[in-house]
């Protein structure tokens, strides 16, 4: 695991967009796998602005998202599917065709999960991997339990998360109680995986994800036996770490 240093949330995100687009120069077809939240939303407006600028071409590379509300229609404004195309694949010149999402309208949760983990695998598993975090270690909407998941599955959200989210949406009632999201076994496949962390309130599960001991009640924590991770975190998310 390669922690890297960052000042503030901007340097953050130009260092973490910095990495994705080394990916894509790298490999221009390459399978990213992409994250919502307010974490990257300063590293998607930076790799807009490269790919504007033309310094980046994003016209072969095929996305798969972490997850998306259970029961949010795709035109729904706080669907993940609507926040990517407005915060990202709009910007980046993106067509649908070319983006996957768990579709939160199907009812049908296990026909569902099985068929974006086979869209995965049919388009050779995931290149680089971006991932948030939650204040409880959440990945995706992986919530602590007593075991890590394996493939994409439907959880139910816990209340810290629905705390956290309910700012997005009109009031705490509104908030869906239940996602899909990939599982740990699906993020873990991935060949590199990039973590963006930012804020003082982040400090106490950044110490206890990467440098406390592997369990499924601290999701984040697996990432420590990934063999190829990137950390980006500010001063601010690493205060208590003694790097």
């Amino acid at each position: 695991m390669k922690i890297i240093r960052t000042k503030d949330y901007e340097d953050m995100s130009r260092k973490a967009a910095g990495v994705i687009a080394a990916q894509v120069v790298l490999k221009p077809d390459s399978i990213l796998g992409l994250a919502t939240g307010s974490t990257p939303i300063g590293a998607y407006k930076q790799l807009i602005a490269w790919g504007r600028a033309g310094d980046l071409d994003f016209s072969e590379i095929r996305t798969f998202n972490l997850d998306e509300y259970r029961g949010l229609t795709r035109d729904n404004d706080q669907s993940y599917f609507y926040f990517m195309r407005h915060n990202f694949m709009d910007g980046a010149g993106i067509p649908v065709e070319r983006t996957d999402i768990p579709d939160g309208s199907e009812p049908d949760a296990e026909r569902e999960c099985a068929r974006y983990d086979a869209a995965i695998r049919a388009a050779g598993g995931i290149d680089l991997q971006l991932l948030g975090m939650g204040h409880n270690g959440h990945i995706g909407f992986n919530e602590p339990a007593d075991e890590f998941p394996k493939g994409t599955h439907s959880v139910d959200l816990t209340a810290s998360t629905i705390e956290a989210n309910k700012r997005f949406f009109a009031s705490e009632a509104d908030v869906p109680r239940q996602a899909y999201t990939m599982g740990i076994q699906t993020i873990m496949s991935a060949r590199k995986i990039l973590v963006a962390v930012s804020g003082e309130d982040k400090a106490d599960i950044v110490y206890k994800a990467f440098f406390g001991p592997v369990t499924p009640l601290v999701p984040a924590s697996i990432l420590q036996m990934h063999p190829d991770v990137i950390v980006v975190a500010d001063e601010a998310a690493l205060s208590r770490c003694k790097l």
